[in-house]
């Protein structure tokens, strides 16, 4: 069962498995494969179904890694199926788009080790362009939503009231407790897992790890943000419109699940309220997607829209 507790396969310990889920990425993949290459640890890469060349690429350049090759039930899911196979006492979840600096993983098995509290410790992100990517985050809620829906959050950036969604103004600079990390690198026990389970695979893509954050934060785990390592992610320049459906999606599956469906449905005319008013501000691709997004939340009610497949 998705999100249930599960038996990690039991195995010979190693310090970490580095477990990389790929769909189409092989402009990317070779670096992030080369980034862990060298550390010693278990380099699994799980493709969710790439016909781009990754998987050839995964073959000819890192024979050593160990692939799983499956269809693609989401991201979520894939990491479940990398961690299933994985032997270490440590998760290190890498997106394909990501890559550690030198002596990154080092630095962050020895913080999670002297911090058996935490579940998951997240480096901090750079753009390739070396500038700060905030990765400290907040649990979605109506009023959180509404201040980056409606682009409250820009009157007051530094106020905690307006600004709770992105960490508050967070100057990522010190160790901090997050509500949750964003998920392009993060170190995850696997004493951690097992208490839990693995992702919730109904999350198909965007929240899943937002999700997971929660579990283990309500089962007494911590969730620890550790910017004495650091990992370079690719943002995409463009605004995907299937993308930010799903970040939608992932909003209101995150707020029906933890919190019931009367506030997700707040939630649902917040979000389709705030997306058409940016539909009418933006243009091009950015705009096309706000538009899309607003049809799909305005097209039926909060039960509906998330046993849909559209």
């Amino acid at each position: 069962m998705a999100g249930a507790v599960v038996a990690w396969r039991e195995r010979p310990m190693a310090d970490v498995s580095a477990v990389v889920v790929t769909y189409n990425a092989a402009p990317w993949i070779e670096g992030s494969l080369q980034s862990i290459r060298g550390t010693g640890a278990e380099m699994i890469v799980v493709d969710n179904g790439s016909t781009d060349g990754t998987v050839e690429v995964v073959r000819e350049k890192f024979p050593e890694a160990k692939l799983v090759e499956q269809e693609n039930r989401g991201f979520g899911a894939g990491n479940n199926a990398g961690m299933r196979v994985a032997s270490g006492r440590y998760f290190l979840l890498l997106n394909p788009d990501a890559w550690l600096t030198e002596g990154a993983l080092e630095a962050l098995v020895a913080f999670a080790d002297e911090h058996p509290e935490a579940a998951v410790v997240g480096p901090r992100l750079r753009n390739p362009d070396g500038s700060l990517q905030r990765s400290v985050r907040g649990y979605p809620s109506p009023w959180r939503l509404a201040t980056e829906y409606f682009f409250l959050r820009k009157l007051a950036p530094g106020s905690r009231a307006l600004n709770a969604f992105f960490g508050a103004g967070f100057d990522h600079e010190s160790v901090r407790e997050a509500e949750y990390l964003y998920g392009a690198c993060l170190l995850v026990r696997r004493e951690a897992v097992d208490s839990i389970g693995g992702f919730d695979e109904n999350f198909f893509l965007m929240s899943e790890e937002v999700d997971w954050c929660f579990r283990f934060r309500q089962a007494g785990w911590h969730v620890l943000f550790y910017p004495g390592a650091e990992a370079y992610h690719v943002v995409g320049a463009s605004l995907n419109p299937r993308q930010f459906k799903e970040i939608v999606r992932g909003h209101l599956r995150f707020l029906h699940k933890h919190r019931g469906l009367r506030v997700a449905e707040r939630a649902r005319r917040v979000m389709l309220w705030g997306l058409r008013l940016r539909g009418l501000l933006f243009r091009g691709e950015r705009g096309r997607a706000y538009r899309d997004a607003a049809r799909w939340l305005g097209s039926g009610k909060t039960r509906a829209l998330l046993e849909s497949s559209g």
